[in-house]
């Protein structure tokens, strides 16, 4: 039995180097190191020169001849992109022709793409291969950092949003060479525990682990790991208290719109109450002015009676300091006397 590992690597797949998109395209659709710049851009002198030659037919003296010569290359450029032309004069060498999946010569065949064997796809100055190996679909985009593995129900939905993102498909007919991996695969079945990421992508979470390396020991890792995972944690439970945070701000909202309006019933309520409080103290303002004057009669009253006690019996022995007053009393015993 096969490694399911040993498997996926017996596909071949080149990954990007500069623009070089289209020579990619076509290894990873032949499975293997077929074409490299230099034949790629053999095949674009060649068209250059038979488009030449088609313009010269007309008079190298035309202008049309002249314009064309000063323009540059139709089929490839500096950077290393080629033409659709180029991919279509290569995949001849080996008997395979390219057709438009969107055509309506192909659309009127109504063949269903997990029938076909292999698929190219361009957008702008990219190119890319969807190929059948054994019973399975691959995705060989040589922008990932490995081949990924396509079902036969999602192949359809993944041609549909190439098309809808504006994509060019082609449709390979013909027998593509013979090669390991549709050898290996067509014996046992793949299952793609993770799906490959985008070589960017690859390469950055590679130099943080490589930075991260360099100022940490590797002693660390783990710890490095606990505090990341008590970090999470802490901020999911920073979260919570945000949660519960505003939930109690929108009850003390509430509270304080309550209190607000049992605060302006009870002001009213506190008026009225004021103005029976204001007439209660006059009240017990008058009250009490009431009962200190009478407090103060009874108190004079008592002084009186007191000050008449005292004077009675003390009359008959005050001497009396009027002279008058003592004759007169002489001559009233004198006469009580005489009357006797």
């Amino acid at each position: 039995m096969f490694d399911r590992k040993l498997n996926m690597d017996s596909i071949f797949h080149e990954k990007q180097e500069g623009s070089l998109c289209a020579q990619h395209c076509l290894n990873n659709l032949l499975q293997g190191e077929y074409f490299t710049p230099v034949d790629l851009s053999s095949i674009a002198h060649q068209l250059d020169e038979e488009e030449r030659m088609r313009m010269a037919e007309g008079g190298m003296a035309s202008e049309e001849y002249r314009t064309f010569l000063q323009q540059p290359s139709g089929n490839m450029d500096d950077s290393g992109f080629f033409s659709i032309q180029v991919i279509s004069n290569a995949l001849r060498v080996w008997g395979l022709e390219l057709i438009l999946f969107n055509s309506p010569e192909y659309q009127r065949l109504m063949i269903n793409p997990i029938n076909e064997k292999a698929f190219i796809c361009n957008y702008k100055e990219h190119w890319f291969t969807i190929r059948k190996l054994g019973q399975q679909w691959f995705n060989l985009n040589s922008l990932l950092t490995g081949p990924e593995l396509i079902s036969d129900t999602y192949l359809a939905l993944f041609l549909a949003q190439l098309q809808q993102e504006g994509y060019s498909i082609f449709v390979i007919r013909g027998n593509l060479p013979e090669c390991e991996a549709e050898q290996i695969l067509g014996i046992m079945r793949v299952h793609q525990q993770q799906r490959p990421r985008l070589i960017g992508e690859d390469e950055a979470q590679t130099s943080m682990g490589t930075s991260a390396s360099q100022t940490q020991p590797d002693v660390g890792f783990v710890v490095e790991d606990e505090d990341e995972e008590l970090k999470r944690a802490l901020a999911l439970s920073r979260q919570d208290m945000d949660v519960e945070d505003e939930e109690a701000d929108v009850r003390r909202a509430i509270q304080l719109s309550m209190q607000g309006a049992v605060m302006s019933n009870s002001s009213s309520e506190c008026e009225v109450s004021g103005v029976k409080s204001s007439s209660a103290d006059e009240g017990q303002k008058v009250q009490s002015e009431t009962l200190t004057a009478e407090e103060l009669r009874k108190r004079r009253q008592a002084y009186f009676e007191r000050q008449q006690q005292q004077a009675q019996p003390n009359i008959p022995q005050q001497p009396d300091t009027n002279p008058g007053s003592a004759n007169t009393g002489s001559e009233e015993d004198q006469q009580q006397e005489s009357s006797q």
